[in-house]
This record gives C-alpha cells, structure tokens and sequence, in this order.
C-alpha cells in the first residue's frame, strides 16, 4: 500500500535541514546514525539487497513519476517543492528523489571474513571503487584505518555504486585492531614478493591497500604474511590504487574457480 506522502513547504524545517547535513558533509553521518542517498539507483540498490529506508523523499516531479517500488519503499514519505529538493543535494544535476537510511551500530571486525584493509586511502573515488571492486569479488568485510576518507561520506556513496549494502563495513581503526583478524595480509609491493599472477593466494585472506601518495604503513607492512608484485610489462611506476585493488581482488576470486 502506497503511504500518502507528507508536504513540507519551508526550506527551515528541521527534515530539510539535516536533509542537506547529510547530502553536503562528509561526516553528518557519525553524528546523525544515518544516512542519505541520493537518486533511483542507490536506493534501487538499497532494495535490491532487501534493505529498506526510514523515509523516501521526493521532489514534487519525482513523486509524480514515481514507480511503486519507490513510492512503497518506505514507512513515511516527504514530498518536497522542486526548489527545496534541488537545495538538498550538494550536486549540479540534483535527482528528483532520495532515500534517508538509518545506520546500525558500528560492527566488529569479523576475524574469518575475507576483507579489504583501507590504510589512509584519501582520495572517495577511490575508495568507492575499492568497494565496488570488494563486492564484486566475493569479499565481504572493508576495514578502514584512521585517516582513511568517511566510507559512508555522499562522494563515497556515489563512488560506490551500491557497495555498500552488500559489505560489512569498519572504520575508524587502530593498527592493533587488525589483530583480531584471523586470515593472512597481503600486501602489494613494487620490488619484493611473487608475481601476482603465479602466487598462490589464500582464502580468505585479507588485500591491504595504501595510502595514494606515501603506500602502505611500514608498520603494517612488517604484519604482512606475503607480497606480492603486479606485473607492468608497460613500464608504469605505480598504477592507481583502485586499479590495483580491482586487479588483486580479482586475482582472488579467479583462484578460487
């Protein structure tokens, strides 16, 4: 049954507000407890993981082409002039309509789980990619070190795709956290350890991806249990740390096959 949607008139009403906290600032979130998404697909993609928002909200124009699924999705429904809707959100071609997504308390650290090690990755881009990258492949845990971007940041969201809904989710580590983490290191070096494509890789294990500029902690690297080289026949210094996530977690999912 469709929920009759609420109007809200004013750009001062306490929903609009932390609406456009939560769009514009990347850690509204830690504060708020939840989350916004912004457009059909990430809520489409929240749904499609069986997930389900606190409240659907709508721009006058979205709400009247609305599709069922959108339009049921949610317990409490805010229609919004378009003008208060183009405000929300923090970007030049703002979407007609967006989901608000309240965050469960912050999980540990699964010891067994495969998981992608985030140390200081700055760049959302990036480490929305990583994301995309770690659900497409089969792992199931991202752990963020302090320093690393806001995983649950608008930008990252973006970036992600809809990752997020299918991964368990740590940030805000200390090293000493990874301790709890059963399943070996790996780490990727440019001048030590087997070529990526002849090792092999164990399952589950645990990829570790540096920081853009400065690579992985030397503290860290002294807790991995292999290095392993990508092969660059091109003669490259370095590849994006994206695309040398993608690879390396490929490289697990196909030894896996």
């Amino acid at each position: 049954m469709t929920v009759e949607p609420q109007d809200i008139q004013s750009r001062d009403n306490p929903l609009v507000k932390e609406l456009r906290a939560l769009a514009q600032d990347n850690t509204a979130y830690r504060q708020r407890g939840r989350v916004w998404l912004d457009g059909d697909h990430l809520c489409r993609a929240l749904l499609a993981r069986g997930q389900r928002p606190a409240i659907a909200v709508f721009g006058a124009t979205g709400w009247a082409q609305a599709d069922a699924e959108l339009a049921r999705a949610a317990p409490r429904v805010v229609r919004l002039p378009d003008a208060i809707m183009a405000s929300v959100s923090g970007l030049e071609s703002p979407p007609a309509m967006g989901f608000v997504v309240d965050l469960h308390e912050a999980p540990d650290l699964q010891p067994e789980a495969p998981t992608v090690v985030l140390d200081r990755l700055q760049d959302a881009g990036n480490v929305g990619s990583v994301l995309r990258s770690a659900a497409a492949f089969g792992f199931t845990q991202v752990a963020a070190l302090k320093g690393t971007a806001a995983l649950w940041s608008p930008k990252v969201l973006r970036a992600g795709m809809g990752a997020h809904f299918g991964l368990r989710l740590v940030e805000g580590l200390a090293l000493d956290d990874l301790s709890a983490l059963r399943v070996p290191l790996l780490v990727t070096s440019s001048h030590q350890g087997e070529w990526l494509h002849r090792a092999t890789l164990p399952w589950p294990c645990a990829w570790v991806l540096g920081h853009e500029g400065q690579g992985v902690s030397q503290a860290l690297m002294q807790r991995a249990q292999a290095f392993v080289r990508i092969a660059q026949p091109g003669g490259e210094e370095s590849l994006n740390v994206g695309a040398a996530a993608a690879i390396c977690l490929h490289a697990s999912a196909a030894a896996r096959l």
